[in-house]
């Protein structure tokens, strides 16, 4: 299992780096690491002061604690991660999933489309298309098998196995952004006026605020 991990991080991330200019700049240089001390975002820092560390992270064979109301725990490796993938247009993240129903909750990447791959466990994954048709697009995967999230679209993984699952996904930005659907909706700050979300959810507002009571 292991060799087939690692060969299969490589897909994801040599398929990610194929469209990765679709979400972030072209860099115009060999590299230009984020700088923490900068004053700027976008301030690279000094060539002579980059090191191997501006580009690397460990600990992705690690598994996560999912002990959580959902069931799940995601490890980004991004440009907050890697100072190395500033303008580079790609990360990746580390999915793991509890058994018997772990979930990624329903989300959306603001920034970049999604390629995932399974690594252990069954899941169940699917995207829902734009209005006004709304379709759920759905497919059990099993390890080695890949599916593709669109930029933007909500999106979701569920274990429906008995055992842990693991996933990786490559995305093509340096930073996607995560929305996650239930907390902003139900858990914005300042909280969303209740009469707004009951009549959009067609829910009692009542109902309303026991949800928005739990984020």
């Amino acid at each position: 299992m292991e060799g087939l991990e690692i060969i299969l991080t490589i897909f994801i991330l040599a398929t990610a780096s194929s469209f990765a200019f679709a979400s972030d700049p072209s860099p115009l240089q060999d590299f230009c690491v984020a700088d923490p001390e900068g004053s700027a975002p976008n301030v690279c820092k000094g060539a002579a002061l980059v090191t191997a560390d501006d580009f690397s992270f460990s600990g992705l064979h690690i598994r996560k604690n999912t002990s959580n109301s959902v069931g799940s725990a995601v490890t980004p490796v991004n440009v907050a991660q890697i100072p190395g993938l500033h303008t580079l247009g790609i990360s990746m993240v580390r999915v793991d999933y509890a058994p018997n129903g772990g979930l990624n909750p329903p989300h959306t990447h603001p920034r970049a489309s999604e390629i995932l791959v399974v690594i252990e466990g069954t899941l169940r994954v699917g995207f829902v298309t734009s209005n006004p048709d709304n379709r759920l697009i759905t497919k059990v995967l099993y390890p080695g098998d890949v599916f593709v999230f669109p930029e933007g679209l909500i999106h979701f993984q569920y274990n429906i196995g008995n055992t842990h699952a693991v996933a990786f996904a490559g995305l093509n930005s340096q930073n996607p952004g995560v929305i996650t659907v239930a907390n902003a909706v139900f858990g914005s700050n300042p909280s969303i006026s209740a009469g707004v979300l009951a009549k959009a959810f067609k829910l009692d507002g009542k109902l309303v605020g026991n949800l928005q009571s739990n984020f």
